[in-house]
Order: structure tokens, then C-alpha cells, then sequence
């Protein structure tokens, strides 16, 4: 236990659980969108439903969304904020099967009309993790650089994605793999030592039987 566990992270109130890390949830859909959402359809499960309202969970994902960090003063504001921008959103409430009670679905589609999905759960302390991108089940934090690879399920996508980070000397932390099904669409989630150039993306995404790279940087606006 280290001391951000015992007082908790800088933030505007008043959950850690339901602020914060509801925050931080709304930036981690955003990053792996690559930009903000047109539209944002959310689906609270557990204590985020029943009690969200109350600790301003519902203002806080939308803040993230729009790239405020949990510290920001305008974290309240964000309704006005997303009108300002222009970005529309709605709630409801779901019960989702296996999960953390301060979780939330966020489905949300970008103005030329690409769509994601993530599911995430907030732990405490400002701690998120990732449970599903696109249907498919992650867990991540956010806390390493990480690459998220959607691919075919085919022999040799591991090795050759593993292959040039390591040409590029980047270091694996943790690898997760999953997959729909035999044959069908699987996603590698790679937790790396070292942030990962946009170079070495473009890399991965040129190989045989790779669908999609998404890419999350700890380093603001890269």
C-alpha cells in the first residue's frame, strides 16, 4: 500500500469510486476512441445506477468524455460542456453479468459513424479496469502503455505482433489474449514497458490478419 492508497487521488468530489475513477473511465473510452464521441449511450450496472446520482457519476463519465481530467472544476459543468460541443448522450440502467457493482457499458460513435464499445469497472481510489472492448473480454488499468490488437484468430498474429515491438525494443509488461470464437475475431491486450511510437503501430497494423490498433498513451494529447 503506498500513499495515492490511503489519501486517494486529486479530484473534485465526492467519491473516489463514483467521481474519479468515473472520470477516468469516460477518458480511458475517449483515448481508445481517438477522439471524442458524437454520441455516448451509457449503461450503468450496480452502485453506479442506484446511487450514482448522487456522487455525480453521471457528470463525471460525461467529463471524461470530454477530456477533463478528475481534478477539473468544469467536472460538474459537463452536461453544458457536451451540449456546447455538441455531443449528445444518454443513460440507463443494465445489469451486467460478472462485474465490479461500480461498472458502466459506453457505447459511443464518432461523427463519420465509427463505433465502439468498452465496459469498465471502478475499483477505488481512482482505480479503473478495462473489462471488454468491442464485446470482447480485456482487463487492463490504463496505468502502462497499452495496445489493444484486433485480429483474426489465425496462427502466427501473436508472434508476429510480439515480434515488432521487440524489433522496435519495446518491452511486453503483459499480454491477454481473447477471442469470440475458433476461426473468428480475438483481440490482444499488450501492456508495454515503454510508450509505443505510432511508427510501430502502423508496423502491426500492416501485418497479415490484423483488424484494428488501438493505441493508449500516458502521455497527454499523443
Amino acid at each position: 500500500m503506498n500513499l495515492f492508497d490511503i489519501l486517494g487521488p486529486i479530484m473534485v468530489g465526492p467519491s473516489s469510486s463514483h467521481t474519479a475513477g468515473a472520470v477516468r473511465i469516460g477518458s480511458m473510452a475517449r483515448a481508445l476512441l481517438g477522439q471524442q464521441p458524437k454520441t455516448a449511450e451509457l449503461y450503468l450496472h450496480g452502485s453506479f445506477a442506484s446511487t450514482g446520482a448522487g456522487h455525480g457519476t453521471y457528470q463525471a463519465l460525461i467529463a471524461g468524455l470530454l477530456g477533463l481530467e478528475p481534478d477539473d472544476p468544469d467536472v460538474p459543468n459537463s452536461y453544458a460542456l457536451a451540449e456546447k460541443a455538441g455531443m449528445r448522450f444518454s443513460f440507463e440502467t443494465r445489469t451486467l453479468r460478472d462485474v465490479h457493482p461500480n461498472s458502466v457499458l459506453i457505447v459511443m460513435e464518432t461523427e463519420d459513424g465509427r463505433r465502439m464499445e468498452m465496459g469498465a469497472s471502478s475499483l477505488g481510489g481512482g482505480r479503473i479496469e478495462v473489462f471488454s472492448v468491442d464485446g470482447l473480454r480485456t482487463a487492463f488499468s490504463g496505468e502502462l502503455p497499452t495496445l489493444l490488437v484486433q485480429n483474426n484468430d489465425q496462427p502466427g498474429c501473436v508472434s508476429r505482433v510480439t515480434g515488432v515491438l521487440a524489433d522496435n525494443g519495446i518491452n511486453v509488461a503483459s499480454l491477454q489474449l481473447s477471442r469470440g470464437g475458433r476461426g473468428g475475431s480475438a483481440v490482444m491486450v499488450i501492456e508495454c514497458d515503454e510508450e509505443v511510437p505510432w511508427n510501430t503501430v502502423d508496423e502491426i497494423r500492416a501485418l497479415p490478419g490484423i483488424v484494428q490498433v488501438t493505441r493508449y498513451s500516458l502521455e497527454v494529447n499523443q
